[in-house]
């Protein structure tokens, strides 16, 4: 009888901005459907969390998503959305999203929405936490 190794599940960590509406309610629901533990979410919004250990500035992360992948990797904008769905078992959502034709344009418009997220979070009710989020800095 042959032994068969364990599966591994890839380890992601998500830096995500729990101070704001939008990323919170994503987090929070990819963590939901994270059946295999494969999704680790750090809030950059917390007192306690230093940019710096992960070879990166507040201002950076405070500017654009950002995922550590488990080779050591770090992936940012829409590439950490394929990552992450495809992590908790939702990879075909993202799919579109990476084809060679349309992956520009979702690269952009992501890029777009992160510019904007905190007034757009304040048009669906959410609130920010922050004075940070709030200023949008």
């Amino acid at each position: 009888m042959t032994h068969i190794p364990d599966k591994q599940i890839p380890t992601i960590t998500l830096l995500y901005d729990h101070a704001c509406p939008f990323c919170r309610r994503e987090a929070l629901w990819l963590k939901r459907r994270d059946h295999d533990d494969a999704l680790v979410l750090e809030d950059i919004s917390g007192n306690d969390f230093d940019a710096s250990s992960y070879g990166l500035t507040q201002e950076i992360v405070d500017g654009t998503i950002h995922a550590l992948l488990p080779d050591g990797r770090v992936v940012t904008g829409m590439e950490v959305f394929r990552q992450i769905y495809r992590a908790v078992g939702l990879g075909w959502v993202m799919a579109p999203t990476g084809w060679p034709l349309l992956r520009p344009i979702f690269d952009a418009a992501y890029r777009l929405f992160a510019r904007h997220r905190v007034r757009l979070g304040g048009l669906t009710g959410g609130d920010c936490e922050t004075d940070r989020c709030r200023t949008g800095s």
